[in-house]
């Protein structure tokens, strides 16, 4: 059984700027980060109330994502630290063991189309940015 848990608290100097939520399928929407805390190109893990951790990114655009942040290929929480590219119009990570390729829009697995990872809604609130 999992318990509510607290909306998240921002420093004054950041509650302007906006919120990055996760939908957890429990949970409702969560807020994790801003989106200034998300840099093009690198990830960023975060820990879910349920326990379970997503790995997000942000694309040059604006637009962003997440995934879970297991490898389904070695059980290691790692696509947080992979690198991120696109192929045929899709972005991906790359995880940094196996490199397998993720899609950040649908989970599917590039290489091995046997094998995805979750995939978590994702909004911005506030700060007249929206994904």
């Amino acid at each position: 059984m999992t318990t509510a848990t607290a909306p998240l608290a921002l420093p004054e100097d950041v509650a302007t700027a906006a919120t990055v939520e996760i939908r957890c399928p429990q949970q409702g929407w969560v807020a994790v980060c801003t989106l200034d805390d998300l840099t093009p190109g690198r990830g960023v893990a975060a820990l879910l109330p349920d326990g379970t951790q997503a790995a997000l990114f942000v694309d040059r655009a604006g637009q962003a994502y997440a995934i879970a942040n297991r490898d389904p290929f070695t059980g290691a929480q790692v696509l947080s630290r992979g690198l991120t590219g696109s192929a045929d119009g899709r972005t991906f990570v790359a995880s940094p063991l196996l490199k397998q390729r993720f899609d950040l829009s649908s989970g599917d697995c590039l290489d091995d189309p046997s094998v995805s990872v979750t995939t978590y809604g994702v909004r911005t609130t506030g700060g007249g940015r929206g994904c």
